[in-house]
């Protein structure tokens, strides 16, 4: 027999190839997303398919509404976990099973290992080769016990591939057995069968009557005939009277023997000491807890619920495991990206904002950044560019999203591209760009809700500049009437934020679009609020007219004010 060796997963082709927005994603981040992954699904990459890394906020979600689409899938992080990396077409063996049944198993699938189910699917423990061979081959010690079995007479005929000329009672009754070759002489045969408990023996022979005759009448618990001999109708008749088993098969004597040992249950070889991990423990964790099980060749990934097995894999499965691969859009910095994005494949880039430094790739990737209002003009000239007009749903995103991210074409941060862009993309939406972007901005103030936390996370970056870690949120309202009320939980919230973020910095930017003025709500140290220049309404409140860009207004000038003071380790 040859030895089985580990198991390699199967790479999992299905795998999407994600097209992903910044964390707190807005419009122009998950429309993006959308009208991108719809590009490329006709152009390149035939498995490109959207995703979030947050809740679609109110406007995006009325966005989305309108133009047909489900939301894209919600993704919190891409972290490797235990099914990312198990093989799933595995199957089990049963308590129940033979030596070579389960052997015949891992030779089939290479495993060294097999995980061993009851009956009712549930892993309960794990069968190595090196026990399942212990069964076969026994130790050294009193000569008798090489003929020793634990097995029943069906699983022998089962084994052999045997019909039961006679069967009986005892058939499924496991126990241990004597195994007798009748390769003496008839009186030495006769005299060796009374040494044994008649109950216990099993007699291999070929086509010698004789013993045959003398195993039934001395009672034997069964009587394997090989070489596909049939036994006569007085050995049959006499087994009938001594409840004697009688087997028939082709092997020849010798491969009858061996497969015969091969025939005992596996039960004696199975632990129930073996490390099992639920579908969603992440490779990190997993690489770490088996660093000291050296024994254990194969892990078993089982429902946390049923224990049912989801699948397994081995240690090499964790050198080199296939990674999601990822596109990027709206952003390009790990602090913002999908949690996990550093262990991720990253094969794209698609961006409009500044570049941070900080996003490192294994491998060479396609970087597209250009000075536009919007991600979603990028995704729409790429559409002309590849000569391909979007569908109407899609076409409605490319506009909802330059619409937020310039709010209307009013940003300083707006291209004549963006403008372009979105009379282009509005004629194939059939829609009124005007009357689409009063219906849009008035689809739902997230201040106007009750939910503080959504209202400062809905539309959140995080930045590091100047050794200072800090994070700007923007809401687009109409006038600041929803402010006020909720200005003291708001404070809160930044304060919250800061802690449990470990942030230096964090401020909401509240821009009121129909006057293209912004209030800044900040919480910061007194030193770096006393060097901000705006005007200010409080200590921690400041005026901010004709300012309506955090990418072009507000982060240029905090970033400027952050240099002029040295971080210090108390900070």
């Amino acid at each position: 027999m040859s030895s089985p060796s580990e198991p390699e997963t199967t790479p999992k082709s299905d795998r999407p190839t994600w097209v992903i927005g910044h964390r707190n994603p807005d419009t122009d981040a998950i429309c993006s997303a959308i009208a991108y992954a719809d590009l490329l699904r006709q152009t390149r990459i035939p498995n490109a398919e959207a995703a979030c890394c947050g809740p679609p906020n109110q406007r995006t979600e009325w966005v989305l509404s309108q133009a047909e689409i489900s939301r894209p899938k919600l993704i919190p992080d891409v972290y490797l976990r235990a099914e990312d990396i198990c093989r799933c077409e595995v199957a089990t063996a049963k308590v129940t099973d033979t030596v070579i049944e389960a052997y015949r198993q891992m030779t089939s699938l290479s495993f060294r290992s097999l995980p061993v189910a009851d009956e009712n699917g549930s892993i309960v423990g794990m069968l190595a080769l090196q026990d399942l061979l212990a069964l076969l081959i026994p130790e050294t010690g009193q000569r008798e016990d090489a003929r020793k079995v634990n097995t029943s007479t069906r699983n022998i005929s089962r084994i052999l591939g045997g019909d039961f000329v006679n069967e009986t009672e005892h058939c499924d009754e496991e126990t241990e057995y004597i195994m007798m070759v009748a390769g003496s002489s008839e009186p030495v045969m006769c005299e060796r069968i009374t040494r044994f408990p008649s109950d216990q023996l099993i007699i291999i022979t070929g086509d010698r009557v004789g013993v045959q005759l003398h195993a039934v009448e001395a009672g034997v618990r069964c009587l394997v005939i090989t070489s596909g001999f049939q036994p006569s109708a007085a050995i049959i008749a006499a087994a009938k009277a001594a409840n004697t088993a009688i087997i028939v098969t082709d092997h020849d004597t010798a491969s009858t023997t061996q497969l015969i040992r091969g025939a005992r249950s596996i039960q004696g070889a199975v632990s129930d000491k073996f490390t099992k991990f639920s579908p969603d423990v992440r490779i990190s964790v997993i690489k770490e807890k088996i660093k000291t099980l050296r024994k254990q060749a194969l892990f078993p990934v089982c429902d946390p619920e049923t224990q049912e097995l989801v699948g397994v894999f081995s240690r090499t499965d964790l050198v080199n495991p296939d990674r999601p691969k990822l596109i990027l859009v709206d952003h390009n910095e790990f602090s913002q990206a999908v949690a996990g994005a550093d262990e991720a494949h990253i094969i794209e880039v698609m961006d409009h904002h500044r570049l941070s430094g900080n996003l490192v790739t294994k491998e060479p990737v396609q970087f597209i950044n250009l000075t536009v209002g919007s991600t979603c003009t990028i995704v729409g000239n790429s559409f002309r560019i590849n000569k391909l007009t979007p569908g109407k749903s899609t076409a409605l995103c490319i506009c909802a999203g330059i619409i937020s991210d310039t709010l209307n074409l009013t940003s300083p941060t707006t291209t004549d591209l963006d403008q372009e862009i979105l009379g282009w993309a509005g004629k194939i939406a059939e829609i009124d760009v005007d009357k689409f972007k009063e219906f849009f901005f008035a689809a739902g103030s997230v201040l106007r809700g009750s939910d503080i936390k959504q209202a400062v996370g809905s539309d959140r970056k995080e930045f590091e500049e100047s050794g200072y870690t800090l994070s700007i949120s923007q809401v687009e309202e109409i006038g600041f009437d929803y402010f006020w009320p909720s200005r003291e939980e708001l404070q809160q919230e930044l304060r919250s934020l800061i802690s449990e973020r470990g942030l230096d910095f964090a401020c909401l930017m509240v821009t009121d679009i129909t006057q293209n003025d912004s209030l800044l709500l900040i919480e910061a140290s007194s030193e770096i609020r006393s060097k901000i220049s705006y005007p200010r309404k409080d200590s921690h409140l400041f005026n901010l007219k004709g300012v309506v860009s955090r990418k072009k207004q507000l982060f240029p000038y905090i970033s400027s004010v952050l240099a002029e003071i040295p971080k210090t380790d108390e900070e």
